[in-house]
């Protein structure tokens, strides 16, 4: 009896919630949908653009440096860095545009093979003095230091490191690199 109770408050607040009109029909429903793309446009399309947005490369752009930004939703705004063979040097700035800090949102970038990139997580986990990064660790290509909310940090590296094999970059603060990571490509 308890259940039925239960259930038949649902019911009335249901209704009450919806001033007691029962759903549309299918057909009206249907002309709701196609009304104008600008009447139907809404917010959530936003994350959408710039989740694609997300997926570009942050290219080279025949310059020798480019900017990564990283979040307190653990994310880096590009899946990809493009790093010209051209330059003798390539500066990566990353940019933390989150408010925490980085003792609980902490941002890196570690550079290394693709194929080293677990050892290397792994033997970061134990490196919070040294900011997730092992000292002296030979996998590690170049790295920034960890960064907090609205700081930013530079790496310099030397392309010619980047040739023969797979580079991946990724944030080694715990539990990060699974969401934070992508590839770095040497390009002409």
């Amino acid at each position: 009896m308890k259940a039925y109770l239960a259930l038949i408050s649902a019911a009335v607040i249901g209704l009450a919630a919806c001033s007691q009109e029962p759903a549309a029909p299918a057909a009206e429903a249907t002309s709701a949908s196609e009304a104008p793309a600008a009447e139907t446009a809404s917010a959530p399309e936003a994350p959408a653009a710039e989740a694609a947005a997300g997926d570009a490369a942050a290219p080279a752009a025949g310059n020798c440096a480019t900017t990564v930004e990283a979040n307190d939703a653990m994310q880096f705004n590009t899946k990809e860095i493009q790093v010209s063979k051209a330059c003798k040097e390539f500066t990566i700035t990353l940019k933390h545009t989150g408010t925490q800090p980085k003792t609980s949102m902490g941002h890196n970038i570690v550079i290394g093979k693709a194929e080293d990139m677990d050892g290397i997580f792994k033997d970061g986990v134990g490196a919070a003095d040294t900011d997730y990064v092992k000292p002296d660790d030979a996998r590690v290509v170049a790295h920034t230091k960890l960064i907090g909310g609205g700081e930013e940090a530079s790496l310099t590296l030397d392309p010619a490191k980047l040739a023969g094999g797979e580079y991946k970059f990724a944030c080694t603060f715990p539990g990060h690199g699974a969401l934070m990571n992508g590839k770095v490509t040497l390009v002409d």
